[in-house]
């Protein structure tokens, strides 16, 4: 239960500590007590929240600051011409990149429960931390977004350590999960993988040491896992789904016995797998069914997931964090669930690898939009790619617009009346663009 590292040192230096896991570890340093400070490219919600708690935070160029901490950890997304890492080396800082540092916080408690999978690892987690609160149990939560109720990072004691296994340049091998969960297996971040079929192999590994293994119904073949599933032969199945006014009702199956009133404040199939997988991973550790079920019912969702931002002049705003083709079609199936007129999205791609590698998916999933404008490419980390572009990709999607600035949605989502919806979708800063534009006058001005 113990990390040489964490142990050893009393100061600690993030640099990208605005990224939301970056900030959660940073939250579990202070809860035991390190001086913790950080730099990012700009201040956002996550580093005015660490700057509340006594963070020391920076954001213009230079590095003298990481003189005065211990030890350095770093954004797997950090540019290898970056000062601080620069200077850390220089100084001969003990450094370590975010993968393996989750891995030192995970070892200081009993019980691991990683979350994995290339869409949902979010929403399980926060599932999850609703249901461990639910029982009682002692458990810290690493959450990869904001949860509506615990944010990024929750800690009531050391039993249980509930964390996102994300697999971009296989960090997730570096954690020992006693409770391993595979969402699923979908070709995603195959830049860092070369293939698919490398993907999946590297789940496998994730799960090869895991007391537990929890995996969607018939997604990993070779896998020796309780599987979560709607098809009925899965262990953990659900049957009597139902959506009326934003709650979905369902009844879980567990090998054949029935649970029934499940509630959920979400909607969409997607969310009730999210749920099944997290019920299977409670059962592991031996929570009741009316715990999950407590728990399920207090989840009220997370930010960016299906998040309805407004209403204004009788048109619903919604943002989702949707980026890949399957989490794009899960999206676009729930909002053709609850909007009764026309329907206008607005997609950023969010990276030039991703699009490129996927673009004939991204074209099958968008292409039967009447209404899309397709936002200028988030980059992240990567340099231009005209192949993965989003220019190149609304070119290839009939109908649709493109966008290079704020100017161009708000001329498109203009035309939206009363009953219809508007859908921004993206990991990037649509987000934020979204939220602004809501709370703007923009459309005040396009009726006058």
């Amino acid at each position: 239960m113990h990390s040489d590292v964490i142990d050893k040192f009393n100061s600690f230096y993030f640099i990208g500590i605005g990224g939301v896991s970056m900030s959660a570890l940073a939250k579990y340093l202070l809860v035991l007590g390190k001086r913790v400070g950080g730099s990012d490219v700009s201040a956002n919600e996550y580093t005015d929240e660490l700057t509340a708690l006594g963070v020391e935070t920076f954001f213009a160029n230079g590095a003298d600051e990481i003189e005065n901490y211990d030890f350095v950890v770093y954004t797997d997304a950090i540019n290898e011409n970056d000062l601080r890492l620069k200077r850390a080396l220089e100084l001969s800082k003990p450094a370590m990149s975010r993968g393996p540092f989750l891995y030192e916080v995970s070892k200081r408690f009993k019980t691991v429960i990683g979350v994995s999978g290339c869409h949902g690892k979010t929403t399980c987690c926060s599932m999850l931390a609703h249901i461990f609160a639910a029982a009682g149990k002692a458990f810290a939560a690493h959450i990869g977004g904001k949860d509506l109720t615990y944010s990024n990072f929750y800690c009531s004691g050391y039993d249980y350590f509930i964390t996102e296994a994300c697999e971009y340049k296989k960090n997730f091998l570096y954690l020992k999960p006693s409770v391993a969960i595979i969402l699923n297996s979908g070709a995603d971040h195959v830049e860092c993988y070369g293939s698919e079929e490398a993907l999946k192999a590297a789940y496998l590994e994730f799960a090869s040491g895991a007391e537990s293994t929890v995996a969607l119904y018939g997604d990993l073949s070779g896998l020796n896992a309780v599987s979560f599933g709607l098809d009925k032969s899965a262990d953990y199945s659900a049957v009597n789904v139902r959506t009326e006014n934003g709650i979905t009702s369902f009844t879980v199956c567990e090998k054949g016995e029935k649970y029934e009133g499940f509630k959920l404040k979400v909607c969409g199939k997607h969310n009730v797998l999210n749920a099944l997988a997290a019920a299977a991973a409670a059962r592991a550790t031996g929570i009741s069914f009316d715990c999950i079920k407590a728990g399920l019912s207090s989840f009220t969702g997370v930010e960016r997931r299906f998040e309805k931002l407004d209403e204004i002049g009788g048109v619903k705003y919604y943002a989702d964090y949707a980026h890949h083709p399957d989490e794009l079609r899960a999206s676009l199936k729930t909002v053709r669930k609850i909007n009764g007129g026309r329907l206008f999205v607005v997609f950023q791609p969010h990276t030039y690898s991703r699009t490129k590698l996927l673009f004939k998916q991204f074209i099958a999933a968008l292409s039967p939009l009447e209404n899309l404008l397709i936002y200028k490419t988030f980059a992240a980390r990567e340099y231009f790619d005209d192949s993965g572009s989003a220019l190149t990709l609304s070119q290839s999607i009939k109908g649709s617009r493109y966008g290079d600035c704020e100017e161009d949605i708000c001329d498109f989502i203009s035309s939206a009346e009363k009953g219809d919806t508007v859908l921004f979708l993206g990991a990037g800063d649509i987000y934020f663009i979204a939220k602004r534009l809501c709370a703007s006058a923009w459309h005040t001005k396009k009726q006058g």
